[in-house]
């Protein structure tokens, strides 16, 4: 019975990971078409707006799933005893 439920557990965090994989990836591609078409020309200034809306809306919703996954990433070097983090740009100078 307690591996059932460890089981689902599991599953349960796998498939919110892969959602959440799944939404980033379809929020990440429906900002670049709003994107594309914007700079396109083509909108009155009404749908401009409106689309630039959208995309101000998608684009945060993908800065709160990288947080997210940056988090999830620092606790799991945290919990694995791999408590040195070092910022992207300090393994330039090496």
């Amino acid at each position: 019975m307690l591996y059932n439920s460890a089981t689902q557990i599991a599953g349960f965090a796998m498939t919110d990971s892969t959602d959440n994989l799944k939404n980033f990836e379809k929020s990440l591609q429906q900002l670049e078409k709003i994107v594309s078409h914007m700079e396109s020309g083509e909108l009155a200034l009404e749908e401009s707006l409106a689309q630039f809306e959208k995309g101000i809306k998608l684009a945060r919703s993908c800065q709160d799933t990288l947080t997210d996954a940056e988090l999830r990433v620092e606790q799991l070097i945290e919990k694995n005893g791999l408590q040195q983090t070092v910022p992207f740009e300090d393994l330039d100078e090496n």
